[in-house]
């Protein structure tokens, strides 16, 4: 691993100690994306050198642009079945960078996640950490308030309602609910 500055190092002990925290044990997998790959896998590289530095077996992959059936196929059930190369064990921890780890058809499969940004990009709803690397030498969390994102922003859902619709108020017919008689 180089010579990371402080303020990098800091970062990554705490996204460490908030992951290990959480997931302490067993086959654990953790995905770092960012709308540029580079950032993405130099972080991803030193999270790993930071987890081994804990005393965690880690390996580390890098699968490019994948879709699901590739990144299940390839390196998640290997990873779960302890097949995949350079795995170490029981208490392994995966970490992957690439693009479409973060969607929402994948976003599951993760114990934790990254999501790396510079300048004015939009966070990651969902993720685990937002990190701001425009400086990589002294990247911060990045704390968004949700709420202000755009409603155009991202994949919109149809709604699954289940509810029965009340009558408009305007209809005059409808009869008054009963009164409560209870003693």
């Amino acid at each position: 691993m180089a010579e990371l500055s402080d303020e990098r190092r800091a970062l990554l002990d705490w996204i460490a100690e908030e992951f290990l925290h959480n997931s302490w044990a067993g086959r654990r997998l953790v995905a770092v994306e960012g709308p540029t790959d580079e950032p993405a896998a130099r972080f991803a590289d030193d999270l790993a050198a930071v987890l081994r530095d804990r005393g965690q077996s880690v390996v580390r992959v890098s699968v490019g642009d994948v879709d699901e059936a590739a990144l299940r196929r390839d390196t998640v059930e290997p990873f779960r079945a302890g097949t995949l190369p350079r795995d170490e064990g029981a208490d392994t921890v995966l970490v992957v960078d690439g693009r479409r780890l973060l969607n929402d058809a994948v976003l599951g499969i993760w114990h934790f996640t990254v999501w790396t940004l510079a300048g004015d990009e939009l966070p990651k709803t969902g993720v685990n950490v937002n990190v701001d690397v425009t400086d990589e030498s002294r990247p911060s969390r990045y704390f968004y308030d949700y709420c202000a994102i755009p409603p155009s922003f991202g994949e919109r859902r149809a709604s699954n309602a289940s509810h029965t619709t009340a009558p408009p108020a305007s209809d005059a017919t409808a009869p008054a609910p009963a009164a409560s008689t209870t003693p």
